[in-house]
Order: C-alpha cells, then sequence, then structure tokens
C-alpha cells in the first residue's frame, strides 16, 4: 500500500513539474498555457504515452468545483472591488445578458451543425458561453490592454461562470423533468443569483471585519482563514440554494479591496494556491478526454469554434454592452477577447453525470471548440489589440512592489507607474513630477534593480516609479501620469529681468528658513536648479536676473559666475571642512565655470540669457 501511495505522489509531483515546464514554454512561444496542459494530461491518460486509466466524470467535476472556487478566489482577491467597480456595469452586462446570448447563439448552431436535440445544442452553448477566469488571468498578466477592458473582461470571467452553470443545470433538469420549461430556468436564474449576491456580500463584509479586529498568532494562519472564508462562502450560498461560485467571487472581491492583515501573505498564497488549482484541473480534464473520440467531432467543430468567434460571442457583445461608454474598436477587442478554458471543459461533465443520452458526444465537442477557439484567440490578443490601438505602455494588471495592506490602513496607497518609450518626463528629474505634498517617490525600479529616489535622481524611459500617497490624493496623482507622457514638463521659466547695467553685487548671507529650496530667492524667480544636494540642503541654481546661488552649510552666497565660482573654490580650500563638502564645493565650481565655457561670448545660453555677462557685468 504504500509503495502505491509513493507512486500516486510521484506521478501528480511529476505532472506538476511538467506543467511547470509547460508554462515556462508557452510564455516563450505565446501560446496560452491551458493547450499545454490540457495536452499534457492527454499525453498522460489511457491512450497516450503515460497509460493513466481515468474515466471518472463525477470524481473530475468535484474536483473541477475545488479548484475552479480556488481560482475564482484567487482572481477577485487580486482584482479587488475599487478595480472591478469602475466597470462593474460592463462586466455585469457581458455576464448575463452576453453570457446567455452567447449560449443560445452557438447552442442553435451546435443542434444544426450536429444534428442533435434542441437542448442538447443549448447544453453545448451553455458551456462553451463562459469565458475562463484562469485563462483570462493568464493572458492579462502578460498584456499591455488597456486597464477598462482588462478589468472589464475579469471582471465578466469571475462572475461569468455561475451563469454559464445555471444553465448547464437547468437545460439538463429540462430534459430531464416533464413541464420543466423557460419560466423555471428563468426563476431558478433570477433565485440563484440573487441569493448568491447577497450570501457573498455578506460573508465578504463580515470576513472583513473578523480578519480586522482580530490578531492571530502568526501571519501564516491568515491564509488558513481566507480559504475557511470561501469555503463558507460557497456552502452557505449552494445550502441557501444560490449560487456558491459567485459568493466565492464576491467575497473574494470585498478581501482583495480591504485592508486586511498579512495582504502580502494572503495574496501570495493564493496565487499559488490558484496555479496548483489551473495545473491540476486542466491536467485532470486532459486525462477525461480519449483522442480517439475527438475524429469524430474534429471538421464539425471547427465550424462550431467558427461560429463562436465570429458570430456568437461578437454578437452578444455588442447587444451586451450597448449602453456601456466603448467605441467600436473596444467593444470588437471585448467580442474577441472571451477565452474558453478549463470551465467550459469542467461543464461538460454535467451532462455525463446525469446521464443526459449523448453526453460524452457533447464533452468531446466542448473539449474540441474549447482547444481550437483558445488558440485562435489566445495567440491573436495582444497582435489585435495592439492594431486597434488598445495597448498602452504599462501592464494590464499591474503588479505592486510594496505591500499595501498596512499602508492603507494608516489611509495611504501606493501607485505603481512606469515610463512609457517617448515620455515627456524621460530625461527629467524626481522634483519635476510635481506631486502633491502628500505624494512621494518611494522607490524605482530600473533594469530590475530598485534604487533609492532623490530629488535630483534623473528618470528613464522604462523607470518604474512606486509613489506614496494618501489614499484622499490617489485619483490626482492618476491624473498626472497622462501630464508626464505627454509634457508640457516643469512650470513655465519666469521672464528674464531687464538687463543690470551695473556689476552684478555679490552677498552672502545665513540661510533663512529649514533649508528647503523655494521657488524664489530674495524675490528672485529660481529659472534653474543645476547642483542639488537636498539630504544636506545644497543647492545650485540660477536666478532669472541672470545671477546664481549656492545654499549650503547654513549660507546663502548670491551673484555672478565668476565671483560666486572664486567663492566657492575658496570654500573647498579651507582646512576646516571635511570630504564630503569639498567635494560638494568642487562639484559647484565646476558647475560654474562649465557654465561660462558652454555659453560664450555673445551665445545664448539654456537660460535665455546672454553668455557675455548673463544680464549683466560678470565681473561683481
Amino acid at each position: 500500500m504504500g509503495h502505491h501511495d509513493a507512486e500516486l505522489i510521484l506521478i501528480a509531483g511529476a505532472l506538476l513539474g511538467a506543467g511547470i515546464l509547460g508554462a515556462l514554454l508557452a510564455d516563450r512561444v505565446r501560446v496560452p498555457g491551458l493547450l499545454l496542459f490540457l495536452a499534457l494530461g492527454m499525453l498522460a491518460g489511457s491512450q497516450g504515452i503515460g497509460g493513466i486509466e481515468f474515466s471518472n466524470a463525477e470524481l473530475a467535476r468535484t474536483l473541477g468545483t475545488i479548484a475552479l472556487i480556488l481560482i475564482l478566489f484567487e482572481g477577485g482577491l487580486t482584482a479587488g472591488w475599487s478595480e472591478i467597480r469602475p466597470v462593474l456595469g460592463t462586466a455585469a452586462s457581458l455576464a448575463t445578458i452576453g453570457t446567455v446570448l452567447t449560449a443560445v447563439v452557438a447552442g442553435f448552431a451546435a443542434k444544426l451543425i450536429f444534428d442533435i436535440g434542441t437542448l442538447e445544442g443549448m447544453i453545448v452553448g451553455a458551456a462553451i458561453a463562459a469565458t475562463d477566469s484562469a485563462a483570462i488571468f493568464a493572458v492579462l498578466r502578460r498584456s499591455t490592454l488597456e486597464k477598462r477592458l482588462a478589468r472589464s473582461l475579469e471582471g465578466e470571467s469571475g462572475m461569468n461562470d455561475p451563469v454559464a452553470l445555471l444553465l448547464v443545470i437547468g437545460f439538463i433538469e429540462w430534459i430531464q423533468e416533464p413541464g420543466y420549461g423557460l419560466a423555471d430556468m428563468a426563476a431558478l436564474l433570477a433565485l440563484k443569483l440573487a441569493v448568491g449576491i447577497a450570501v457573498g456580500y455578506l460573508i465578504g463584509r463580515l470576513a472583513v471585519a473578523a480578519l480586522s479586529a482580530v490578531r492571530l498568532p502568526t501571519d501564516g494562519i491568515y491564509p488558513v482563514a481566507t480559504i475557511a472564508i470561501a469555503a463558507l462562502a460557497y456552502g452557505v450560498a449552494e445550502i441557501a440554494h444560490g449560487s456558491g461560485l459567485l459568493a466565492v467571487y464576491l467575497a473574494a472581491l470585498a478581501l482583495g479591496g480591504a485592508n486586511i492583515p498579512a495582504r502580502r501573505t494572503v495574496v501570495a498564497f493564493h496565487e499559488g494556491l490558484g496555479w496548483v488549482a489551473q495545473l491540476g484541473l486542466f491536467i485532470l480534464l486532459g486525462l477525461l478526454v480519449f483522442p480517439s473520440q475527438l475524429d469524430d467531432v474534429a471538421l464539425k467543430g471547427l465550424a462550431l469554434s467558427a461560429v463562436l468567434i465570429l458570430v456568437a460571442r461578437p454578437l452578444a457583445t455588442f447587444a451586451a454592452t450597448a449602453l456601456a461608454p466603448l467605441n467600436v474598436r473596444e467593444r470588437l477587442m471585448l467580442g474577441w477577447a472571451g477565452l474558453r478554458g478549463a470551465t467550459p471543459i469542467w461543464l461538460a461533465t454535467f451532462p455525463v453525470v446525469a446521464g443526459i443520452a449523448g453526453g460524452e458526444e457533447e464533452f468531446a465537442i466542448v473539449f474540441f471548440v474549447v482547444v481550437t477557439s483558445t488558440l485562435v484567440q489566445g495567440a491573436s490578443f495582444e497582435p489585435l489589440a495592439t492594431r486597434l490601438g488598445l495597448t498602452t505602455d504599462e501592464p494590464a494588471l499591474p503588479r505592486r512592489l510594496l505591500e499595501s495592506g498596512r499602508i492603507r490602513r494608516m489611509g495611504g496607497d501606493v501607485i505603481a507607474y512606469r515610463i512609457p518609450e517617448g515620455a515627456a518626463i524621460a530625461g527629467h528629474r524626481v522634483r519635476e513630477l510635481e506631486l502633491p505634498r502628500e505624494a512621494l517617490v518611494n522607490v524605482i525600479v530600473r533594469d530590475g534593480s530598485a534604487m533609492p529616489p532623490r530629488g535630483s535622481t534623473e528618470l528613464q524611459e522604462g523607470d518604474e516609479l512606486h509613489i506614496l500617497v494618501r489614499s484622499e490624493l490617489r485619483d490626482e496623482v492618476e491624473g498626472l501620469t497622462g501630464h508626464w507622457a505627454k509634457g508640457p514638463i516643469g512650470k513655465p521659466a519666469p521672464p528674464a529681468l531687464p538687463r543690470r547695467g551695473a556689476s552684478q553685487v555679490f552677498t552672502v548671507r545665513p540661510a533663512r528658513g529649514d533649508g528647503e529650496l523655494g521657488e524664489e530667492i530674495d524675490g528672485i524667480p529660481i529659472v534653474r536648479v543645476m547642483r542639488d544636494r537636498s539630504e544636506r540642503g545644497a543647492y545650485l541654481v540660477a536666478l532669472a536676473d541672470g545671477r546664481y546661488a549656492v545654499l549650503s552649510s547654513g549660507l546663502v552666497a548670491i551673484g555672478g559666475r565668476r565671483a560666486l565660482a572664486g567663492w566657492c573654490e575658496g570654500r573647498a580650500a579651507r582646512e576646516d571642512v571635511d570630504a564630503s563638502e569639498r567635494a560638494w564645493w568642487q562639484e559647484v565650481t565646476g558647475a560654474l565655470i562649465a557654465r561660462g565655457r558652454s555659453a560664450g561670448p555673445g551665445r545664448v545660453d539654456d537660460l535665455g540669457v546672454s553668455g557675455s555677462g548673463l544680464g549683466g557685468a560678470e565681473n561683481g
């Protein structure tokens, strides 16, 4: 017995390891990973090289339900209610109206193409109408699709599984029960959705309150608590005759948008668990498929895939989004992006378990349609989005580098922004981001390495900024990103003051205030910050009247370039300054001398004033 157990564990480990290799390969060749996982299961099956005998559709359905709960919970947790709320109307309409219309059109097509009964065709249509959350999440994680469309697809995939499931169950009952009809299905659908929404909302709110109020001994216990929450949401909803899957997703959305303790630990745990669920489910369903049965449905299955991709899904999308603020290009993208995956195949096990005549054929049809449609749509997803001009320079589902759970509890948030190619802010400094005082750049990720920013840090294309901001200013800071991309950057340069007829007076005085650089010195606007050591309150700036100023060591020196350079050179030569301060004075001296060389006699430097005196005599 122990030897048999060891073999089972070895097989499971080998399949998961092969699944990980498949995921790496899929990412390199830009093929949806689920196809490789399904192929792996088929290879390991009784008609493949693995020779594993598995034909228990009921067990596959049960394990598939558990896996789908974990996948949906992870999707809702990583999205969060705040991300889905702006697109809730579009996502909900696609998940309900869009799914029903897709099921009806595809169902009639299946009836005509395969010459099966109307209700049997509707079961096939309902199964393939479901977009798969695991497939959508996997594609969006490596996509640059506009966030609004990405969130719409993400929300739809989380909410339409319950609708498709209810349609499949309803059509099965319609076949098995005399007198069952359309009105009964509509009542079932309304009841399941209403109860599922209520239970998901209630358990989500209670879970957030409980996790916030109770301090568990270690962070490692919080993932156990969230698994319990997922199980409770599903179980309570199903016992109350509601949609358990919908309740799970809504409860996860509530947790994802809340300030729960150990958030990073919880999310990382469920991401890993979600991957195990995806790999296990795809491989399990692949084992359930007999490749020899696919030959009988291949040609007609291609025809049904074409109807689904080119007719059913686009028509349903345009109808479901008729009132949404979307243009034609965006509707076309949503219509093309209905990726299938494990969910339709899992739904296809229901007629088999229920003993519906022709259930095995329906399973083979759904499996073939899923594989072919996903191969076409998954491979063309990003190229089509690019062709339609619906991509950005940021990932569709950005990952935050910093833990935000505790920050949120204190009224803050973290925004991640990657500087796109050609952005106006590239080449400028951090201080020129014009962030509000209650926001700061916490870290910059450049070429995969984190670097602490300073006000003088020059920004580059591809830099990923992680900005800590008060929650109420989040929208304001996110609104600045468009300004950073298009410009103009910085405030308009103040007009140059009239030329001085006399030599510029050189003055040195104690610095006033807290040492922070303002917008002017002695009433003269600052045109440019030339050197900056803000951590020690030291600056070299150019003024609008053609003079320069140095703020350092509690002093402010103002005057012409030559006089100021000589004074700084004298400060560097003093014996009572340390090496760091001496390096600063030498840097300032060099900058002032270089300024004179770059703006020779009669030329205009980048301050917009003459190099032959900078608005007056330079000999002060």
